[in-house]
């Protein structure tokens, strides 16, 4: 058993309205944009990141938005849930919140015994607030949401599958542990993690697979401190049978990927070297910053990618 991984680094979906999909995150939601970058394979598309005031691993939700993609199918294979941690008593703040800001799918339910408030994105993306006491974690206090109801990171997301078997071993291999079930689903918890350590499987055995698309989960990635961590948990993962790529730089941390036995694209990502390697933390996110390779595209960028407040 691995005792790397801490828990989740980031949440990558894939968006269809790039200036929307900014003033959801940042407006709405009141997280900070603390990168403004592009996709690595498609450079004429932003990759957007939003989190804490320093983009700390385990609150940063990031987006690939496509210009008039279509919009995901949901089903089996993929995240139904990105959930997020406020604090306890904070529910009804955002329930009038979303409800003025004319969001779709609202609705409170509990799981495992923990209150959650489940909300759609711009594109219907899946997403909970889910009232964590003593999460001690410091939120972006940027915005007008008060800082005593405001998200403090990601608490888990929920992996939607025909057969949770294998992956539920997977997830014991990379340092999760079992605890409860209920109501077809079943938690895992890394002791110790970082905050955003819970991951959920829900069972849905007769649901067909998931079509990916604007408002779906491209990947789910993993926290680990260094690279000396991310190659030992490669080795081990090689060692077991998973299919995993060299590690790639990107930019702001390392990352190798691997497909898990349910289909969902995961992702082992380095702490270091952080957002603000090319920003000092008073200005995240505000200047478009490209990678080496895509400097030479920076006239035409910044004429033709569209403009974000903020």
């Amino acid at each position: 058993m691995l005792n790397q991984i801490r828990g989740l680094h980031h949440v990558t979906s894939i968006a269809g309205d790039a200036a929307a999909n900014n003033a959801f995150f940042t407006r709405t939601l009141g997280l900070r944009r603390v990168k403004k970058t592009v996709n690595f394979d498609a450079p004429d598309v932003y990759h957007l990141y939003y989190g804490d005031e320093a983009g700390t691993p385990g609150s940063v939700m990031t987006y690939f938005p496509f210009p008039g993609s279509r919009s995901g199918r949901p089903g089996t294979g993929e995240v139904g849930t990105t959930v997020f941690a406020v604090p306890e008593g904070a529910i009804g703040y955002w329930t009038e919140r979303l409800t003025a800001a004319r969001v779709d799918g609202l609705l409170e339910d509990t799981l495992l015994g923990q209150k959650r408030l489940h909300f759609a994105g711009p594109d219907g993306d899946g997403f909970a607030l889910l009232e964590a006491p003593g999460d001690t974690r410091a939120p972006w206090t940027g915005t007008d949401v008060p800082a005593d109801v405001a998200i403090r990171g990601f608490h888990s997301t929920t992996l939607r599958l025909r057969d949770g078997g294998a992956t539920g071993e997977l997830l014991r291999f990379m340092g999760y542990q079992q605890l409860e079930s209920g109501e077809g689903f079943t938690r895992y918890q890394i002791d110790g993690g970082n905050g955003a350590h819970v991951i959920d499987v829900e069972v849905m055995p007769n649901i067909a697979h998931g079509v990916s698309g604007a408002g779906s989960v491209h990947h789910v990635a993993f926290a680990v401190e260094n690279r000396a961590a991310q190659l030992e948990v490669r080795k081990a993962l090689m060692d077991t049978g998973f299919q995993v790529t060299p590690v790639i730089d990107r930019d702001y941390f390392y990352a190798i990927y691997f497909r898990t036995p349910g289909g969902i694209l995961f992702e082992i990502a380095t702490n270091e070297p952080g957002f603000d390697r090319d920003e000092d933390t008073a200005h995240l996110g505000e200047a478009l910053k490209l990678p080496s390779q895509h400097a030479h595209l920076r006239p035409y960028l910044e004429t033709h990618l569209p403009k974000l407040e903020g």
